[in-house]
């Protein structure tokens, strides 16, 4: 299904005067907001294929009814969440949970949509049907060259489908590691891994980018071959200038200093992409901001200082994503709040006065380097983004019209209540 433009302009109208009071507040007090409202207006959160249906834990799920059951609803959705907040305008492919048969047409799709492809994912943390050999003990560092070829072929796969899509980038989530003592030579490990990452890095097209994901555990917990940031680091570094770190939030141990980490690997050139979501003990992949926000946030001041420094562009030199998994939420609406959040952090930290920041920093005055990150992040930015999805064609409360339009019960009666979104 797809919203009315109509409908959208509806929910919009008995909203405007309001949204205009906020609006004309913010500009007597921030000076920059139509600079702001231009980089909200560009930047784009891409939504994860494997993200449309309802998530679980490995005690049980339990599917809400209305799923996409194709690679196809799973674009309409997508572009369903596009319509209602103008920042969801990607879509980042799991393979081969979402294998595009027939690349043309699905591209065609996309692109009605208005949507375009990010980065591809590979899997080789599950064994498919028909597969020769296992992944138990891992894919691209197995100790067995004939499965680290197996797992090599598929990431080629993945880029191919790629290249027939027009995405740039592919991401690699490597599980391997070990659950005992023993059970690994660490070294070794990594040796495999690094020649399995290089004859992927060799097959890249020129304007590819490689991102390698790192996490501390799961399934392996013992040791996990790209375990953190600096192993990611050492991997993209012996492999070249288009092998680039991808980030997680949910992929560190707790109490881990994200902002820190984020502004190292820019400082070096190899911060290539974001996973966002929120955590409260682990890898939870839970809404984000719903749990830390003000870690996003000076997440968010250590991304706007480091890409300004490198003289990046905020919306197009980073892959930016959500990965959650939606265990008791519609997960559309978790969708829009998490896209939402994202880009109250990003505001947020465009209105922090950077050389005020730094004076204060380099006169040790601790009290106001705080009092000038915090005044930023207990700003009320969202009449900033509201205006951005307003001059869009969004809606200036996108959640509201979600439910307003009832869209779940929708797609309920299109696709019956028992389609579960294929893949997971």
């Amino acid at each position: 299904m797809q919203i009315d433009q109509h409908r959208i302009e509806a929910g919009n109208g008995s909203l405007t005067a309001t949204h205009q009071r906020r609006l004309q507040f913010l500009r007597q007090e921030i000076p920059h907001t139509e600079d702001i409202i231009s980089k909200l207006t560009a930047f784009q959160v891409a939504i994860p294929s494997w993200a449309l249906g309802t998530g679980g834990t490995r005690f049980g799920r339990f599917p809400g009814g209305g799923e996409p059951r194709s690679l196809e609803e799973k674009l309409e959705d997508i572009g369903l969440l596009h319509a209602l907040n103008r920042g969801s305008g990607a879509v980042s492919l799991h393979i081969p949970w979402d294998i595009p048969s027939n690349a043309a047409h699905i591209r065609a799709v996309a692109s009605q949509l208005g949507l375009a492809f990010d980065a591809m994912n590979s899997n080789t943390f599950q064994d498919q049907p028909g597969q020769e050999h296992s992944y138990k003990f891992g894919s691209l560092a197995h100790t067995d060259k004939h499965t680290r070829q197996q797992a090599i072929a598929h990431n080629l796969e993945v880029i191919q489908y790629g290249r027939d899509l027009g995405s740039k980038a592919l991401t690699i989530w490597l599980s391997d590691g070990s659950c005992f003592p023993g059970q690994l030579n660490f070294r070794r490990a990594f040796d495999h891994a690094l020649e399995s990452f290089g004859e992927i890095y060799q097959a890249l097209p020129d304007d590819w980018k490689l991102l390698i994901e790192y996490k501390a555990y799961e399934p392996n917990f013992y040791s996990t071959t790209v375990g953190d940031w600096g192993q990611s680091l050492l991997y993209t570094s012996k492999l070249g200038p288009k092998a680039f770190t991808l980030v997680d939030l949910g992929h560190h141990l707790p109490n881990a200093n994200i902002e820190q980490i984020v502004a190292l690997l820019l400082r070096e050139g190899k911060l290539g992409g974001f996973h966002f979501n929120d955590s409260r003990y682990g890898d939870d992949d839970l809404t984000v901001g719903s749990i830390r926000p003000y870690q996003l946030f000076l997440i968010f001041n250590e991304l706007i200082d480091g890409m300004d420094a490198r003289h990046m562009q905020h919306a197009t030199d980073m892959g930016w994503m959500i990965d959650a998994s939606h265990n008791v939420k519609d997960p559309l609406e978790d969708l829009l709040q998490s896209v939402e959040a994202i880009r109250i952090a990003y505001a947020q930290a465009l209105l922090v006065d950077r050389e005020q920041l730094t004076a204060a920093q380099n006169n040790h005055d601790t009290v106001l380097a705080q009092e000038i990150l915090q005044n930023a992040f207990r700003t009320d930015v969202r009449p900033l983004i509201a205006e951005a999805r307003l001059r869009a064609g969004g809606a200036l409360d996108p959640l509201a019209v979600f439910r307003q339009t009832k869209v779940r019960e929708q797609l309920v009666r299109e696709r019956g209540k028992t389609a579960i979104a294929t893949g997971l």
